[in-house]
């Protein structure tokens, strides 16, 4: 059923490459190619959804999988804004990145000076430092951005956060492990590749000349983060915050990142969700060389199921794709997905595989993609390494330090 229901709306898993015909895309049924990897849309210069439909945003309430309905049918353009619920305006900024935008979230907090809190800010670059310089100088209409959250550290939504603390003198509000992390992971992409994160790629199957092309391309990536600055306010889970004239309990959670922050206003009936539940896509939930050994999907079912005790009928607000009511019905979509993928990685498993090899399995297009090896490995050993916590696979290591794993 999940299968069918993602089909119709034009996603393609890459679990089962066969749904969307090879250079055509579904949803738009663009000539040009789309394609779909790691459940992140890498689309067609623009959105599917607006080549299916006009760019004039209005409240729609269309019933779309079941219980889930979207609050608009289209997003602003880049740069614009729309108000979602009074006192609430939605800011999408563009990435350069496969996924290729980021909802930033404005709140009024009112008083003598029109102040406004600022939720994620999108990546660094000098486009991006032009967008939000228009915004500042034009698009908030005299409203002056008092305090900056940022849900997590990762460079879509922190990229930008020390260059707006320096320019507007204002706190930035974090989680302590995700103000620290991407400050490790800034000064690890000035350097080459370390032998640590060699050796990581070596035991799961990736050879050296796959190692060299990603360390050739660390030097014009676009994961480069603004410095941050050099303090902050530490956000904590269950505490309580107001911010846009609401008050929120923060949720902390972890999976797609060590500490995400999402903010629950009870008595509105909102849930800014970030990255944690998004719409149409699933977030990355990986394993990467600095914590060769976790297994973040436990961590990410756990929230899940965490958020589920929320009421059903919130309006979410995810970092990436449409607003939408239907939190139960989405999580439960989460679930299913990675309980098919895990299927299916158990099901490649005949015998002693290494990761690569699985991920080649799981995620054909993506291995054979410029610049997504990375990401398809990540996901395929989160999924391996939770098949072991839950004794349906085995680990094994060789003398040699090379990693395979088998379905017990």
């Amino acid at each position: 059923m999940l299968r069918q229901s993602l089909q119709r709306r034009g996603y393609q898993s890459l679990l089962v490459v066969s749904w969307t015909p090879a250079g055509r895309c579904h949803a738009c049924a663009s000539s040009q190619p789309c394609v779909r990897s790691l459940d992140i849309v890498l689309q067609c210069g623009m959105s599917c959804q607006d080549r299916k439909i006009s760019r004039k945003p209005h409240f729609m309430h269309a019933k779309v999988d079941g219980e889930i309905k979207y609050l608009f049918d289209t997003p602003p353009q880049p740069g614009a804004t729309q108000v979602v619920v009074p006192g609430l305006t939605w800011l999408r900024v563009p990435l350069p990145f496969v996924l290729d935008h980021v909802n930033c979230w404005l709140l009024d907090d009112g008083g003598a000076g029109n102040a406004v809190t600022l939720i994620d800010t999108g990546a660094d670059n000098s486009k991006t430092r032009e967008l939000w310089d228009r915004v500042l100088e034009h698009t908030l209409g005299g409203r002056k951005i008092s305090r900056l959250i940022c849900t997590h550290g990762h460079p879509d939504h922190v990229g930008l956060a020390g260059w707006l603390v320096d320019k507007l003198g204002v706190d930035l509000h974090m989680t302590l492990v995700e103000y620290l992390a991407p400050q490790v992971f800034m000064e690890e992409g000035k350097k080459p590749i370390s032998a640590a994160a060699r050796a990581f790629f070596n035991s799961h199957g990736l050879d050296d000349l796959a190692i060299a092309k990603m360390d050739k391309s660390r030097e014009t990536a676009p994961f480069r983060n603004y410095p941050l600055p050099s303090s902050f306010v530490r956000m904590r889970d269950g505490d309580s915050v107001k911010f846009g004239g609401r008050s929120w309990k923060i949720l902390v959670n972890g999976g797609h990142a060590d500490e995400h922050a999402s903010f629950y206003c009870k008595a509105d009936g909102i849930l800014i969700a970030g990255d944690q539940i998004l719409s149409r896509i699933s977030p990355v939930v990986g394993v990467f060389p600095t914590q060769p050994q976790s297994e973040p999907l436990s961590d990410y079912l756990l929230s899940l199921k965490r958020l589920r005790t929320l009421p059903p009928d919130l309006l979410v607000l995810p970092s990436h794709g449409l607003p939408f009511r239907g939190l139960h019905e989405r999580i439960d979509q989460l679930v299913t997905h990675h309980a098919e993928r895990l299927a299916a990685l158990e099901n490649l498993m005949t015998e002693p595989m290494n990761g690569v090899a699985m991920a080649h399995g799981l995620f054909p297009r993506a291995m054979a993609a410029e610049g997504q090896t990375v990401m398809a490995l990540a996901e395929t050993l989160a999924h391996a390494h939770h098949l072991v916590a839950t004794k349906r696979a085995k680990r094994h290591v060789s003398t040699s330090g090379a990693i395979t794993f088998s379905r017990c």
